[in-house]
């Protein structure tokens, strides 16, 4: 898949952007602050609907305009060209099309521009939460398993029944309990078995990319634990009924499933050093690329913004050579040390575009 030229109107910091883009690798640089992030963040857009950041819509406005508008002309690995757009209006729905064709459903793009982004908000994948890490699974199953998105969705909005009734002040009704218990227990399974394929998948690629980076001397593991690794939903639901009620929320399902991430046998959490977690995050990202190119036969887009921050030299080098070699396609780069970027630029024999981001707009600098 590749993004030939984008166009970005009003986007956070980005007041006009127009670009024509290299079928290979893209970087931007500028100081912090002038929109690097945004204009990749645009690019995230077009592909899942929503921002990497996690706001509202609405807060991607740019201060003191209406409205913002993204649009982006696409080709796929075999030849087909689309258009995708998406724009906003304060105190208005969000319009997503395809060829000037609004979606029924914004679930039907997810998966149509597969695309990877490896950032420093990525840390959180090992610092935060557990659904940080359950999210990580679902925005990679869910680009190339629609029933996965779907089963997902069905899963969510029953257990927000089942904790709505929990709550309630009114006595439980069993049957309606049962009713709710059992539709989550159905799509639980399809969920289940997704994140368990996904994870018994992907752990060898990621192994090999973190070998790749870091060399022999660290070991590197990920591993899948769920309540339904044991016993079916519906018997848990059942069994911890009481408790849930008492607590006032579903304490089993797969909504509290872990994605455990261990550095020489230990929580990377706790034992890794900032260049080891950024080593072992890259890897999962470009584990995730790999994963995701093997399913569905589309090359993914793959987004590294400001990632060699903290990374020793040997490290920085590996990655480079990976990102530019023949496996990858697009590539879009931001970094605020020029020095990265001409090492990037200096391994590939390909198109590249340098892109100066300054004043809410971008313009070429360089490129081949």
């Amino acid at each position: 898949m590749l993004l030939n030229s984008i166009s970005i109107l009003n986007y956070r910091s980005l007041a006009s952007v127009e670009l024509a883009l290299s079928p290979k690798i893209n970087c931007f640089i500028g100081c912090n602050g002038v929109g690097k992030t945004n204009l990749l963040d645009a690019v995230y857009y077009l592909s899942f609907c929503k921002s990497a950041i996690g706001t509202a819509d609405s807060q991607h406005i740019k201060h003191g305009e209406q409205f913002f508008m993204i649009q982006g002309a696409y080709v796929s690995d075999l030849g087909v060209n689309d258009e995708f757009s998406c724009g906003l209006k304060r105190g208005e729905k969000k319009q997503f099309k395809r060829n000037k064709k609004n979606y029924d459903k914004l679930s039907e793009h997810i998966g149509l521009v597969p695309l990877v982004m490896i950032s420093p908000a990525d840390y959180e994948l090992i610092s935060g939460g557990s659904e940080e890490r359950r999210r990580f699974m679902d925005v990679v199953i869910s680009q190339y398993d629609k029933e996965y998105l779907h089963a997902l969705i069905r899963y969510n909005r029953a257990l927000t029944q089942r904790n709505v009734m929990l709550r309630g002040d009114r006595e439980l009704d069993p049957e309606m309990m049962e009713l709710v218990e059992q539709m989550m227990a159905a799509e639980a399974v399809k969920v289940y078995e997704g994140r368990k394929a996904f994870v018994e998948r992907l752990i060898p690629i990621f192994q090999q990319f973190y070998k790749e980076i870091a060399g022999d001397s660290e070991d590197v593991s990920l591993s899948y634990r769920s309540n339904l690794s044991d016993y079916s939903l519906a018997e848990l639901l059942a069994a911890s009924r009481f408790d849930d009620r008492r607590v006032g929320y579903t304490t089993k399902g797969v909504h509290k499933d872990e994605l455990v991430m261990q550095l020489n046998g230990y929580p990377i959490k706790k034992e890794g050093s900032q260049g080891q977690n950024k080593s072992y995050l890259v890897a999962l990202k470009l584990a995730q690329f790999d994963f995701l190119h093997s399913c569905n036969g589309e090359t993914p887009i793959l987004l590294l913004d400001d990632i060699f921050d903290k990374l020793d030299s040997r490290r920085v080098e590996q990655i480079v050579r990976l990102v530019s070699g023949e496996r990858f396609g697009q590539i879009f780069i931001t970094d605020v040390n020029r020095d990265h970027i001409d090492s990037i630029l200096e391994c590939t024999n390909g198109s590249y575009s340098l892109f100066e981001v300054s004043d809410g707009g971008a313009q070429l600098i360089k490129g081949r």
